[in-house]
């Protein structure tokens, strides 16, 4: 059932036994695996069925330390969210990302890759995915060689593309729609948090619309589900679940750099091998990247980085008019149903392009003076002074903005130099050529720098995470394995703020995957208490 807040009463009551905050990867897919266990869900929703300019601005905010995308364009508000312009790049995590890693502070996660496993392998059913095949056996498929790294060196892997990307629109989420036990509940902007005189229980939530309508939810469980910077802001502005000031920090994203550009030799043998999107003997969609083994990072105590080769344009160039046009398509469109679809289907199209054109096009391009480029998709080092934090301006709606301090350490710089160098002698060493590192690398009072030439998301991948990590204790975390808040019985958070690191996955499958496992558990948590309850009764 759909519900528009606008459409109720001026103060209306809601009670479940299930209230999700936020409809986005996460909330959709514990409302659907929730729907079937017996329990009555409430799914929140800040925005409507599509873009709207005045709710949209609830998500702006200042950005105080490396530049950043403006933070009312880092997210989208309405059904869906941000999976509205997702292009369905999937990864799994590594299993050294959930190791304790002696070189990586605040690094390990309270569980393990194995825990995830089935929750992993029902997310890749879900969105239409094989199943992991590790890059020995998917080289072949596609008819490459792996390049030949040193066994302890480099090595490849893959991004897998879903071809299920609007799956979390709210015409394919029809299910949920019309499900007997969910509620959807639009425009409804949580504005605080309630909790009892203990402090150890949710009792409610009040929401809000810009309309004036307003609503006070009760439920026995409460999820936050609302992405990396208000899962935290919601957490930081109703003061709960922060005893030990760690809501907020350790914001991570993927940061994007140049790391160097391949400057003389048989580079060409190396791009056959990499190029462009790949498919399997199944027909499903692969791309290549390249990164460093478990060995190298703990040998040279470096982060689980990774790079693609491409064609760019040299550094200041002049943004040449097709670039320039495609980027304007995208950020400077407000993000409609219209413009979405114009924007993927111009995407699409040069998807298509390149595949048809394979290796022809960057050599056009070189020839036109652009380089064969290595361009950096960076984990970023868990980093305590990196953090949402609350603004002094209020939105519409009386909340604080939320304020962005992103920052970085000398180890997210000293990952991506030491990597770049071994990419230079691997080929030196394999006689393709000379790879020249970016000479930002080596300047000593450069922590990051960005390039505008590099990617239509030059900056990051706008994936937010790690603002309410998961951790053992209160003291160094915001939830616990299970991703309920420390301290308080019935509130959960969802999505990539629980990330304790970020690896250099896309986030999107491992939202799910935990999603999922949260689902499961409050399910079996229903189960128990019907259980003791039939005893007792009995």
């Amino acid at each position: 059932m759909i519900i528009d807040l606008r459409a109720c009463d001026p103060s209306s009551r809601f009670e479940s036994d299930i209230c999700i905050v936020g409809a986005g990867a996460a909330g959709i897919t514990l409302a659907r695996q929730l729907a079937d266990s017996g329990l009555r869900i409430l799914l929140l929703e800040s925005g409507g069925v599509d873009f709207e300019a005045d709710i949209q601005a609830l998500t702006d905010g200042p950005s105080t330390g490396h530049d950043y995308y403006p933070l009312a364009d880092s997210r989208l508000r309405f059904f869906g969210g941000t999976t509205a312009i997702w292009g369905g790049r999937c990864a799994e995590f590594n299993p050294i990302d959930f190791e304790r890693r002696d070189w990586v502070p605040y690094s390990g996660w309270p569980i393990s890759l194995d825990a995830l496993r089935p929750h992993y392998d029902h997310a890749r059913a879900l969105l239409g995915l094989p199943m992991r095949q590790s890059s020995q056996n998917l080289w072949p498929q596609f008819g490459r060689q792996a390049p030949g790294f040193a066994e302890d060196s480099l090595t490849t892997d893959f991004w897998q593309f879903t071809p299920e990307t609007e799956r979390f629109t709210l015409r394919k989420c029809t299910d949920l729609a019309e499900s007997k036990t969910v509620r959807i509940l639009l425009h409804a902007t949580v504005t605080a948090i309630n909790a009892g005189d203990g402090g150890d229980l949710i009792e409610s939530v009040a929401v809000r619309d810009i309309s004036g309508r307003n609503a006070l939810i009760t439920a026995k469980h409460f999820i936050l589900a609302a992405g990396g910077i208000d899962n935290a802001r919601l957490l930081l502005a109703t003061n709960i679940g922060n005893h030990h000031d760690q809501v907020g920090r350790y914001f991570m994203e993927h940061p994007h750099a140049r790391g160097g550009r391949l400057a003389k030799g048989q580079f060409w043998q190396l791009f056959k091998m990499l190029h462009g999107r790949m498919r399997d003997r199944n027909g499903h969609l692969h791309a290549a990247l390249i990164r460093p083994t478990a060995a190298m990072q703990q040998r040279e105590g470096i982060l689980n980085s990774a790079f693609t080769i491409a064609a760019r344009q040299a550094p200041q160039a002049n943004m040449v008019a097709p670039v320039k046009a495609y980027n304007g398509l995208k950020h400077s469109l407000s993000p409609t149903k219209t413009n979405r679809s114009l924007w993927l289907n111009v995407k699409r199209g040069i998807t298509r392009f390149n595949e048809w054109a394979g290796p022809v096009r960057p050599r056009v391009l070189t020839a036109m003076g652009w380089d064969l480029t290595a361009i950096i998709r960076a984990e970023q080092a868990p980093n305590p002074d990196s953090r949402i934090k609350l603004a002094k301006d209020r939105d519409a709606l009386g909340m604080p903005l939320a304020e962005l301090d992103w920052r970085f350490s000398a180890l997210d710089k000293h990952s991506v130099r030491v990597m770049m160098h071994e990419f230079a002698h691997q080929l030196e060493h394999m006689g393709i050529g000379r790879f020249d590192p970016a000479p930002w690398l080596d300047e000593a009072q450069t922590l990051w720098t960005t390039d505008p030439l590099i990617s239509a998301h030059a900056l990051g991948g706008y994936h937010h995470m790690g603002t309410t990590r998961m951790s053992g204790s209160s003291r160094t975390g915001v939830v616990d394995a299970d991703c309920r808040v420390h301290g308080v019985n019935n509130l959960y958070v969802a999505g990539s703020s629980v990330f304790p690191t970020s690896g250099w996955a896309n986030p999107t499958l491992g939202i799910m995957a935990l999603s999922l496992r949260l689902a499961d558990h409050l399910a079996s948590q229903n189960t128990k208490v019907k259980t003791q309850l039939s005893t007792v009764n009995a």
